[in-house]
Parts: structure tokens; C-alpha cells; sequence
């Protein structure tokens, strides 16, 4: 399976007469780009704003972050299930507009959204305060059901993305990344001496707007299956969740996965890269039982001698990472876990909510309830008060100044369990 990823580099954003991307500047016509958005029904109002890097701006509450890609060459559209007909990913050429994304914005769920700082000491925190963004404000209409809205809404940042990459179809890429694996036969035939390596990807698949969703399908709804890692990169999976906004995966942290890429990276030179096995976080001990045994029972068939781990979210989710570690260790597969930490805000207490001993290789994403102090902004995009609302915020965080004291939990992808952060251990 060959993937050839043409990234054209955004370096400005604008709105113009005409959608298109030249010199580095993507230009939108903002009636053309609402048009896509407003189409749907269910919205009763809706807005386009642009932040860019270094600017005075706060994006509050945050849904989704959604990179502009299409399919040039090996698919119809992009994000299988939603934006095109149900077909393979991770083949052909993609293009993406490197440097941009969509966000979308709107008062969903209270608790389970966080904000972007395109500047200020929040700004490091996440890598979309680096990017030129276009951000969907929709209000729902009158009544409508908070499922319908977040459907709606997570709907409206993938069209956009598309209708974006779609419009700028022309343009010359400024690089090209090329992914390339076999299939597993050739793979091992290919490098028999090498160590034989699989990826758990922990996904949100909990309800109550807690979703992942594979090919269009809600993973809740399915059991562990294995995909070649260029499906991954190319869009197979897409966040519809509503978790703590530290450490939820956005569509943006899927196609852009660091693990994937490093596992790739060291692919045919220091492992056998087997491929990735997106996975389920049960509410229940029967469900978490069942996915973990499969996904144990998936990496010992496979013939894997080592796993990496990543979670999404934390507490309940905390069992599933233990269960899934306990499991692949008692079958003799090494296993390395990826997670962040509620240890309070002074670090002294315990950083998951569960706990095993054989769970020995641990990489720390960060402390999710590290207090951070936020200046005022010169401009707000969407609902400034929300932040009463956000995990990581309380009815006093907002200053009358703009200012506002958070726990480091209510800003997007903070402590991002794929690694996508700049939080990292230091060795004393």
C-alpha cells in the first residue's frame, strides 16, 4: 500500500473573491465557504472567523480541529462514511493544505469542550495555535437534540475541510511524504530478524457523545480490527467525542498521529511495524474485558512481540489501558503505555485512577490539573462565559479583565495521549 501525502504550505489566511491557495495564502470566499456550512438545518445561525498564529485571540468553546485534505488520486473525496462514498483509504495521492485548519466552535456539551490562545502562555499548549485557522461558529437551532447538533456540527468541520483542499485542487505541492508498507506476509518476509511491533490506538467509545468513529462507523458499535497505518493517515478515523479537552484526539490529531509516524519511521530498520489496531473504551467491566481480551488476543495472533499503548481521556479509561497492558504482558508481548495524569494541581496524587503491575513502560503526557494563569485577549471567538462550564474551569475562572486561571485539562490537545504536545519528562 503506497500513500503519497502532497502538503502545500499555508502560511496566511484571507478572505477573498475566490477559494484558492497562492503564495502561501489561502484565500476563501467567505459567502461561498458559510454556503457549505449554513446548508444544513440544523443550524439557526452561523459564522466564519480566521485566527492566526500570534494573534489576540481566544477560540472558546472548541469541538473539533479538522485539516483540509482531498483525494487527488485513489478515492472520490475524503473521510470515507461522511464526506464520500464508503471506500478503502490510505492508496493514491492526498492533498493537504499544511498550515491550515477548520475548528468548530459552538456551545455543545458544557464540560467536555476547551479553547484555543492563538498567543500568550496557553499558546504552546497545542499545535493549532500554530496553524491559520477558519473557525465555524453555528448556533443549533431552537429544541434541537444535543446529539443532532453535535452530529451537525462535527459534519460541518469535515465538509468545510474538504470543500477547502477541493477548491485548491491545482496547486503545486510544496513536498511530498511518501508511505509505504506490504502486506503483513511480505513484511515478514522482508525482515524476519526484526522485532514485530503493533499499535493500540484507545479511542472515546463511551455515548452519551463520547465517539470515535472508524470508515463512518461508531467504533462503540464494533470490535478491534487492524488497519494498515496508511489508512489512518489518510482519514479513516474521525473524533465526534466530547472528553476533557487536554486529552482528546481531534480528527487533526488522527491523520497527523505521531505514533504512527515514528513507528513508520523506524519500520525495516529497528522494527516490523505490523499496523494499527484502533480500539474501544467500554463504560462497563464486561465491555472492557471483551475489547481487551481481543485486542491481546489480536497482537498474540499476529505474531507481535511488543505493543504501543496510547489512551484517550482518563479515569474510567484508566482501566482499559491497565487491562489491556495486564493482558498483552501475561502473553509475553512487551508494552509500552502513553497517558497523562490527574494528579492534582500540586502533582502529589496519584495519576491514574487504576493501576497494575505490569504496567512498567510509561510515558507521562502531562499533568491535566497544572494551573495556568491566561491574560485577556483583544478578540473572543464564540462564548467567553463557556469556560464556567469547561473541565478545568469553574464560575470564577473568568476575570472581569478577560483573564482567566484554568486547569491545563481545559485547553484542546494540552496533554495529548498520542504525544502531540510539547509536554514532556525530565530526567533529574
Amino acid at each position: 500500500m503506497r500513500l503519497e501525502i502532497h502538503n502545500a504550505l499555508v502560511r496566511d489566511v484571507q478572505w477573498g473573491d475566490t477559494t484558492c491557495l497562492r503564495d502561501g495564502t489561502l484565500s476563501i470566499n467567505r459567502d461561498e465557504a458559510v454556503g457549505v456550512v449554513a446548508a444544513d438545518e440544523n443550524f439557526s445561525d452561523v459564522k466564519l472567523e480566521l485566527a492566526r498564529p500570534g494573534e489576540s485571540v481566544r477560540i472558546i468553546p472548541v469541538k473539533d480541529a479538522v485539516e483540509p485534505r482531498i483525494k487527488l488520486e485513489g478515492g472520490t473525496s475524503f473521510f470515507p462514511g461522511f464526506c464520500a462514498p464508503m471506500e478503502p483509504v490510505g492508496e493514491g495521492k492526498t492533498l493537504v493544505l499544511k498550515g491550515s485548519c477548520v475548528l468548530t466552535c459552538g456551545p455543545i456539551v458544557a464540560f467536555q469542550e476547551g479553547f484555543i490562545d492563538m498567543t500568550g502562555p496557553a499558546s504552546p499548549y497545542n499545535p493549532f495555535s500554530g496553524t491559520n485557522n477558519v473557525v465555524i461558529v453555528a448556533r443549533p437551532v431552537e429544541g434541537l437534540e444535543k446529539h443532532a447538533y453535535e452530529k451537525s456540527l462535527r459534519e460541518a468541520g469535515l465538509n468545510l475541510s474538504v470543500y477547502l483542499a477541493e477548491q485548491c485542487k491545482g496547486v503545486r505541492a510544496d513536498n511530498v511524504e511518501v508511505y509505504e508498507k506490504g502486506t503483513l506476509s511480505e513484511e515478514n518476509e522482508k525482515y524476519p530478524g526484526l522485532p514485530k511491533i503493533t499499535y493500540f490506538c484507545m479511542s472515546i467509545t463511551q455515548g452519551l457523545l463520547h465517539d470515535t468513529f472508524l470508515y463512518g462507523a461508531d467504533m462503540k458499535h464494533i470490535v478491534p480490527t487492524l488497519v494498515h497505518p496508511n489508512e489512518i493517515l489518510d482519514g479513516a478515523m474521525v473524533s465526534g467525542n466530547c472528553v476533557s479537552a487536554c486529552d482528546k484526539n481531534t480528527t487533526f490529531h488522527h491523520v497527523n498521529d505521531p505514533i504512527v509516524l515514528e513507528l513508520y519511521k523506524r519500520h525495516g530498520k529497528e522494527i516490523n511495524f505490523l499496523g494499527v489496531i484502533p480500539t474501544l473504551e467500554s463504560t462497563v467491566l464486561a465491555g472492557k474485558e471483551r475489547t481487551t481480551w481481543m485486542n491481546a488476543n489480536l497482537a498474540r495472533q499476529l505474531g507481535a512481540d511488543g505493543v504501543v499503548i496510547s489512551e484517550e481521556g482518563y479515569g474510567n479509561p484508566d482501566t482499559d489501558l491497565c487491562m489491556n497492558a495486564k493482558k498483552c504482558e501475561d502473553w509475553g508481548i512487551k508494552t509500552v503505555v502513553i497517558s497523562d495524569e490527574a494528579a492534582g494541581t500540586d502533582g502529589s496524587s496519584q495519576g491514574l485512577a487504576d493501576a497494575t503491575p505490569e504496567m512498567t513502560g510509561f510515558v507521562s503526557a502531562g499533568n491535566v490539573n497544572e494551573m495556568i494563569e491566561v491574560p485577556p485577549m483583544d478578540r473572543i471567538i464564540g462564548f467567553p462565559k463557556s469556560i464556567a462550564f469547561l473541565s478545568g474551569g469553574a464560575s470564577d475562572s473568568l476575570r472581569e479583565d478577560g483573564s482567566m486561571y484554568v486547569e491545563l485539562q481545559s485547553i484542546i490537545g494540552s496533554t495529548n495521549e498520542l504525544g502531540f504536545s510539547k509536554l514532556g519528562c525530565e530526567w533529574i
